[in-house]
């Protein structure tokens, strides 16, 4: 059986085949926010925010910021039944840093959730410097019945582009965090943001990041393309002409080495970023066109008969 014909059809293992695996149907994630800050924006040890983060923090849908969280679930879940039809969701707290906080805010908002019977449970995005043994505690309490999954803003593991993104943490302290989730929440499902694109971005640093990801106790990746945004430090560089978004061909050629190097059993949630706010977007604007991208990069990779873990045994061997 070919690659392509036990990832759906994909060069690559989606993250559907997973959820497929567990509860047997498609399932549908429906962001929302919780959060109203990160340890960034709160300039805590000096931080600054993020060079790339705009106001929303990451958040999907501007106009359910501030709503409370019972109806951010009801509209969004309404949104997504009128496209697709789906009968389970799972909760993702995705704005700023849902750990930021404490942690019985956070059980707060889990338990608000799960009052829906069609929510079959949640995903928490967070940092690798916020987290907590509270945290891997309250985890763990409700792997037991849901399905639980965190995802790290990672976004990469060289410490020239962290301090150049102005993050505020290590690589190092990336793989720390991701080894002690593991060794604490052995029942949840891991994940990473990455993001490609950054200044003097290598092929050789995409490679890295593969190898970096196959050492790690794993489980998914999601992929960014850096783009820029209206009211971020990143604009006032891009203005000066001290920054420039990649092609998407670029772009595209970017994805098809790091997943012909990545694990085939790491699953993938997305191949590219979506800048769903339009009117915010500054460059490159093919990040504004969710679909059109992603066949883009799936062409790219199915004409070059590319597909993940390829040259995985690469790796392997030396």
């Amino acid at each position: 059986m070919s690659k392509e014909s036990q990832w759906q059809g994909l060069p690559y293992n989606p993250i559907s085949s997973h959820y497929a695996q567990i509860f047997g149907e498609k399932v549908h994630k429906i962001p929302v926010s919780v959060a109203v800050t990160c340890p960034n924006r709160e300039g805590l040890n000096g931080m600054k925010t993020c060079n790339f983060c705009d106001v929303w923090g990451s958040a999907a849908y501007e106009d359910l910021v501030k709503k409370d969280l019972a109806e951010q679930i009801t509209e969004a879940r309404a949104r997504v039944k009128m496209s697709v039809n789906r009968s389970k969701f799972l909760v993702y707290f995705q704005a700023y840093t849902t750990t930021f906080a404490r942690v019985a805010e956070l059980r707060r908002h889990v338990e608000t959730a799960l009052m829906n019977s069609d929510i079959v449970g949640f995903v928490v995005g967070t940092r690798p410097d916020c987290l907590s043994e509270a945290l891997y505690d309250l985890l763990n309490e409700y792997a037991d019945r849901y399905y639980v999954a965190i995802e790290l803003g990672v976004q990469t593991f060289d410490e020239t582009q962290l301090l150049w993104m102005r993050r505020g943490h290590t690589a190092e302290r990336s793989r720390f965090a991701l080894r002690k989730l593991r060794e604490k929440t052995g029942k949840v499902n891991v994940g990473i943001h990455l993001m490609f694109g950054l200044p003097g971005e290598t092929r050789e640093d995409i490679i890295a990041a593969a190898r970096a990801c196959n050492e790690l106790p794993l489980d998914n990746v999601k992929l960014h393309n850096l783009h820029v945004l209206k009211h971020t430090p990143l604009a006032d560089d891009f203005a000066r002409g001290e920054f420039a978004p990649i092609s998407r061909e670029d772009y595209a050629e970017r994805v098809m080495v790091f997943l012909q190097h990545l694990r085939p059993d790491i699953f993938v949630h997305r191949l590219a970023a979506l800048a769903s706010r339009h009117d915010e977007l500054i460059a490159p604007k093919w990040a504004g066109k969710k679909m059109e991208t992603h066949q883009f990069i799936l062409d790219w990779m199915k004409s070059r008969n590319a597909y993940q873990g390829e040259l995985f045994a690469h790796f392997l061997a030396h």
